[in-house]
């Protein structure tokens, strides 16, 4: 898959099929456009092309700042290199792109550096200044530069939505079943290993504290999970915990991952947490000796959860 993020000095080899979103979190109802424009792509030997954005627009149209995504760019691109695109443009969005007029978007960059060849959009798909113009703008351009316009129906679109919302709403109550089934795979977080207040192994269960790279990624409802993580190509299993820590004074928020089974230095590295299931809320012990029962209760829970996958 090629990676574009300068539009402006590149041009595509060859002509190509494309559609346009965020398609934050990658999911089935994103994967449904995503495989129409692979197959369209294959049967037309043209370059399936996806032309996203980064950041989100809302957090530059709207000034959102709060905005929590499912997907990291990392995570979004690896998405879309399984799903055979071909080609991708991450457009660096901006007040000066988000000023470009509908007219100038297609001329400019879709038909001029894209040659594009078909393009595949939503019913409700708005673009240009404003989001001023629609499909029908689309297909009058369309007519003019001499490329096909092929129209995602309602309930496709309707899908997409749904999901996206669905898969929001899940990971902040806990459902990750939801999310995993909207998704078709675990959501995760990526972080570094830090060094902590070391707690956890003065009581038996020593933990990989993970800070998250990405300050815009949606971290799940506070709580505990079983989870795994593929370390050195192994599968390694465990129990996570975000949380405030209201029974440590002082120790604040933290997510932090006791391994089963495991006795290596992780330490500075990048890993990534897969969720399996949500076991219990957050609480407050009046000892750590009530607080290290109950982490052996979650140990045993979580070995349960993984067990039935």
């Amino acid at each position: 898959m090629i990676e574009i993020t300068d539009i402006s000095t590149f041009t595509s080899p060859k002509p190509t099929v494309i559609t346009i979103g965020t398609f934050d979190g990658v999911h089935l109802g994103h994967q449904k456009i995503i495989n129409k424009v692979v197959e369209s792509a294959r049967r037309e030997n043209l370059l399936a092309t996806i032309f996203t954005f980064f950041p989100h627009p809302r957090m530059i149209v709207q000034h959102d700042n709060s905005l929590k995504l499912i997907h990291t760019l990392s995570e979004k691109k690896e998405a879309l290199k399984a799903l055979g695109v071909d080609l991708l443009i991450v457009q660096p969005f901006n007040e000066k792109f988000a000023n470009l007029t509908a007219e100038d978007f297609v001329h400019k960059l879709l038909v001029e550096r894209l040659n594009a060849k078909k393009v595949i959009i939503g019913y409700d798909h708005r673009f240009g200044k404003g989001r001023t113009a629609d499909i029908k703008d689309m297909e009058h351009f369309g007519e003019q530069y001499g490329f096909a316009v092929e129209e995602i129906p309602v309930e496709e679109i309707n899908e997409v939505s749904v999901s996206s919302t669905a898969i929001r709403n899940a990971l902040l109550s806990g459902k990750m079943d939801i999310a995993e089934r909207y998704l078709a795979a675990p959501y995760s977080l990526t972080g570094t290993v830090v060094h902590g207040m070391k707690l956890g192994r003065s009581i038996g269960y020593p933990t990989a504290n993970i800070v998250v790279d990405d300050k815009y990624k949606l971290i799940p409802k506070d709580g505990v999970y079983a989870v795994y993580s593929l370390i050195n190509q192994q599968k390694v299993y465990g129990m996570m915990s975000i949380g405030k820590n209201p029974t440590i004074e002082g120790k604040g928020s933290s997510i932090e991952v006791h391994f089963f089974d495991f006795n290596s230095d992780i330490y500075d590295q990048q890993i990534t947490i897969y969720f399996i299931k949500y076991l219990r809320e957050e609480q407050k012990f009046d000892s750590i000796e009530l607080l290290k029962q109950q982490i052996a209760n979650d140990e045993t829970a979580a070995r349960k959860a993984i067990a039935l996958r």
